[in-house]
């Protein structure tokens, strides 16, 4: 007998199983099934494609003519930190700049402190709401960030929360070291600073899947950044990078040159860098919540990346100052409105590719795959990020276990 049976699908989306990332042209395409049965044994996928009724178990779940898809992939969020920054949206409606509320000891050394407070176990609580509302809004597998504690300690202690989220609730999580993030006010230069982080890759490599950094003016430059990531490689780390997000450093051609699995921002990043994407299988995440929180005009380049023959995802950036959300679904309405994106572009960028970005297994319901599914209230796949701003799912399944269901009526 098999487990699940979901019967009545409207539109099943069925991004392709694939070895690298999809890029350019490739992105757009996006198999969609109307009236499709998904079935899952034991929390894997036995069957997914056109209505069937070869087969029987012992839950059936009438999906009421909506939408089902694989879950969804966050590849880049900031999901365990302190505090949070409300106060600085005055300072931004003043027109200070990102990097001017830095200056002033706000942005990120703010959260820096807050983070540095709080106990492991406060963190833990403030990062389990978030993440649980992340799932919520039908996504199972999520990359988190250190980056707040720009210290041995607080470094340490954020990557040991995400490491119990991930046991608690069982996700496809990916933990990534970005101890050089910023400069404290503690350091003694932004050189000594950085080699304290390089001397720190080995003790957090138990806790890190990847080593991260941001590259951008005032914190660290090109050269700083390329001595960092191979510093990480020696210790086995993968390699990730803020790139080019307010001035056009070269952070995105470093990626491609230290085959990071990823690059990410890359609002300014520059046309000869966009063209080495095509030999490349680093991803290009972008984060349109970003700029739209910060209230900017020029977004990340999709298009021109996808002509490029590029690989892109996005994901929601999730942080206590520039990106305010962990709602990927509002994410994915922005993507389509500024970063001119297809429905099915949006739908591989945040399922498929989004995973080879963090390299998890996710983001496909394919035969094999563990049966992470989200039920949509929605008339097909163009529909969610059309209407923005809600939550529209219905049903959140993991590995074959129902774990979310929304009951809209009236009590």
């Amino acid at each position: 007998m098999n487990d699940l049976i979901i019967q009545n699908i409207k539109q099943l989306v069925l991004p392709k199983s694939t070895e690298r990332p999809l890029k350019g042209a490739e992105l757009d395409e996006l198999t969609i099934i109307e009236n499709g049965t998904v079935v899952v044994k034991d929390g894997k996928i036995v069957y997914s494609g056109p209505f069937t009724d070869a087969y029987h178990a012992t839950e059936v779940i009438d999906a009421s003519h909506n939408v089902v898809s694989p879950a969804l992939v966050d590849a880049h969020t900031h999901l365990v930190h302190g505090g949070s920054r409300e106060h600085e949206m005055a300072l931004k409606r003043q027109g200070l700049s990102y990097l001017e509320i830095l200056e002033r000891g706000g942005g990120i050394l703010s959260t820096v402190e807050a983070t540095r407070t709080a106990t492991e176990d406060e963190l833990f609580y403030k990062a389990e709401r978030d993440l649980l509302t992340m799932i919520h809004h039908g996504v199972l597998a999520v990359e988190s960030k250190s980056g707040y504690g720009l210290d041995r300690d607080n470094e340490l202690k954020q990557l040991k929360v995400s490491h119990r989220l991930q046991e608690k609730y069982g996700l496809e999580m990916r933990h990534t070291f970005l101890g050089p993030h910023a400069v404290p006010k503690e350091a003694a230069s932004n050189e000594a600073f950085l080699q304290e982080m390089i001397d720190l890759l080995p003790e957090v490599k138990q806790f890190a899947d990847f080593a991260d950094i941001f590259c951008e003016t005032g914190v660290f430059s090109i050269e700083a950044s390329k001595r960092y990531m191979q510093a990480a490689k020696a210790q086995g780390f993968r390699v990730k990078i803020h790139a080019d997000e307010i001035d056009p450093l070269g952070g995105l051609g470093l990626a491609i040159e230290e085959d990071a699995i990823s690059a990410d921002h890359l609002v300014a990043a520059s046309e000869k860098d966009k063209a080495k994407l095509s030999d490349s299988d680093t991803v290009a995440v972008l984060l349109p919540g970003t700029t739209f929180y910060l209230g900017k005009n020029d977004y990340a380049d999709a298009r021109g990346m996808l002509e490029h023959n590029g690989a892109i995802a996005i994901a929601t950036d999730f942080n206590p100052g520039s990106c305010v959300t962990n709602n990927l679904q509002m994410v994915m309405a922005i993507a389509a409105l500024k970063l001119k994106l297809s429905p099915n572009e949006i739908w591989n960028a945040v399922t498929v590719n989004a995973a080879k970005a963090m390299a998890v297994e996710a983001g496909t319901i394919n035969k094999g795959d563990k049966a992470n599914i989200v039920i949509w209230h929605a008339p097909n796949h163009a529909y969610i990020p059309y209407h923005y701003g809600v939550n529209h799912v219905d049903t959140v399944i993991h590995e074959g276990n129902i774990i979310v269901k929304k009951d809209l009526a009236l009590k």
